[in-house]
């Protein structure tokens, strides 16, 4: 069992900066891979950005790419997103979510891969 705590969301303005966290906790974590997601009111969840804790493979949607970077602290079992040139359509609630990749090192967008899911954490970018 993992257990992921978002934490870091808020309101910002639009082209300005955020960083939201997520800690893991409940065993080790060398062979999952850690992704975010996030899921605006009426909307269906959708893939943000991927990384793996063994090698740091990352993976980001289009809508993000260039904007968003993803990054962990193996000592901390955390997980980072770093949001620059935020826009009003990346409001949403932000989560984090783990899979064991089973020793195979790689990430993915496929939803349903994912087993453990946080609480989530609100962003808000104003106009």
């Amino acid at each position: 069992q993992v257990q992921l705590v978002e934490s870091g969301g808020g309101l910002v303005q639009a082209g300005g900066s955020l960083r939201v966290s997520c800690a893991a906790s409940g065993r080790t974590l060398s062979s999952y891979a850690m992704g975010w997601f996030r899921q605006a009111p009426g909307k269906e969840r959708e893939f943000v950005a991927a990384i793996t804790w063994s090698s740091g493979r990352t993976y980001f949607a289009d809508s993000v790419k260039g904007r968003f970077t993803i990054s962990r602290n193996n000592a901390k079992n955390t997980v980072y997103l770093q949001m620059s040139s935020l826009k009003p359509e990346d409001t949403a609630v932000y989560y984090c979510a783990a899979f064991n990749s089973g020793g195979m090192d790689y990430v993915t967008r496929d939803i349903k891969r994912y087993e453990y899911w946080g609480q989530g954490t609100q962003v808000t970018v104003s106009s």
